[in-house]
């Protein structure tokens, strides 16, 4: 019987530490693997070379370094906006999208804002989502687990590798809801900054408005960035988009968010997609002015990817991009209150949160039905013939 071997991947120095230790090694070769498998994206332990030969066959009987695989990657034509889809050790998928520079926004007041000069990476935490939201690709797969802190971490290594670039930044606003996912989202956050290098300050974690997590960022005192998915100031409206807001109403998610601004100093990101006659009415516009005043903020107002490709019923067929966007924009930033146009990154190689992951699965599904009905008929025609 095969020994079963414990994946040390997405282990924190600590854990690490505590693992040799149990081996009979000292607890300082935990920081080494920590430093071999973050710092220098290492993936083999014979590649650990300042590790004995000794000790790195003993790990290999005792453990191993299970990660992602790479199913499929693209680049966008338009902007170098490059998506990558991941297959998890029990074959689900997860995507992830590499932002550069100079396309996070388009909006030219966003030209000297820190953000244009990274390599962001967006990073999924969950395989799918429970949340439903009606703008989103994502939420039409259902929810099927949360990832682990080490497949979360391995977006970033194998991103890093794949592309030999040095990622800047971080965004939790793939596939999935980070706060319902929490601890092992914050476990990863720690590994990437402590173990890849990637400052707190340059990890945000996005969020639809589960408020008791942001509650706990706050009373943790994170110093991550947090974005709220706001998309309406009115109650009646949040909840036709957005059924979250069923469990943490707009004074529940501002009660939180209030408290998570007094605890952290933190300047808080609200995500906004305007959507044509449902949340981007005069009223709306003066609702999301009114509570923009509530903590120090800025606004991201992300152009609307339709999800015509999943199929949507009820209100997630009818959604359209608001033609008034650009005049929204313009009366915001009168009332003083600093906006940024987030750009269409990608649109061209289906970047969206879920878009790929759920194109190459339907396409996968077809295959599969196309070519159970050529057996079935192969089958079929052979028993004819020997008639």
């Amino acid at each position: 019987m095969e020994t079963r071997r414990h994946n040390l991947l997405g282990l924190s120095r600590d854990q690490l530490s505590d693992f040799v230790g149990q081996m009979g090694e000292p607890r300082y070769r935990g920081k080494q693997i920590y430093e071999w498998m973050y710092s220098k994206g290492v993936a083999r332990f014979a590649d650990m070379t300042d590790l004995s030969k000794a000790f790195r066959h003993r790990l290999e009987a005792a453990a191993k370094l299970e990660g992602l695989t790479l199913v499929a990657r693209y680049t966008s034509s338009h902007d170098g906006t490059r998506k990558f889809l991941f297959a998890l050790p029990d074959g689900l998928k997860i995507e992830s999208v590499l932002i550069p520079p100079a396309t996070a926004f388009k909006s030219i007041e966003a030209t000297n804002d820190d953000e244009q000069k990274r390599l962001t990476l967006c990073v999924s935490s969950q395989v799918g989502c429970p949340l439903d939201c009606k703008f989103c690709a994502t939420g039409t797969m259902g929810f099927l687990r949360n990832l682990t802190p080490g497949e979360i971490v391995d977006q970033v290594l194998e991103v890093r590798r794949l592309t030999g670039r040095t990622i800047t930044n971080i965004v939790f606003m793939g596939m999935g809801e980070p706060m319902m996912n929490y601890d092992n989202v914050m476990g990863a956050a720690e590994i990437i900054t402590n173990g890849i290098g990637i400052a707190t300050g340059r990890i945000t974690v996005s969020t639809a408005g589960w408020a008791d997590r942001v509650r706990q960022m706050g009373d943790e005192k994170r110093r991550m960035k947090l974005a709220v998915s706001l998309h309406s100031a009115d109650d009646e409206t949040r909840t036709l988009l957005m059924p979250i807001n069923k469990r943490f109403n707009l004074d529940d998610l501002m009660s939180a968010i209030e408290y998570y601004y007094r605890r952290t100093k933190q300047r808080v990101t609200y995500e906004y997609i305007f959507l044509d006659g449902i949340n981007d009415s005069d009223k709306d516009v003066a609702g999301l002015v009114k509570l923009a005043r509530r903590v120090s903020c800025k606004i991201n107002v992300i152009p609307y990817h339709s999800i015509a490709f999943t199929s949507p019923s009820g209100l997630g067929a009818s959604l359209r991009p608001s033609p008034r966007m650009e005049k929204i924009v313009g009366r915001l930033r009168a009332e003083d209150i600093t906006v940024f146009v987030r750009s269409s990154a990608g649109e061209d190689i289906d970047a969206a949160c879920g878009q790929l992951a759920i194109v190459t699965d339907r396409r996968a599904k077809t295959r599969t039905r196309v070519a159970s009905r050529k057996r079935a008929t192969s089958t079929i025609v052979s028993s004819l013939h020997s008639r």
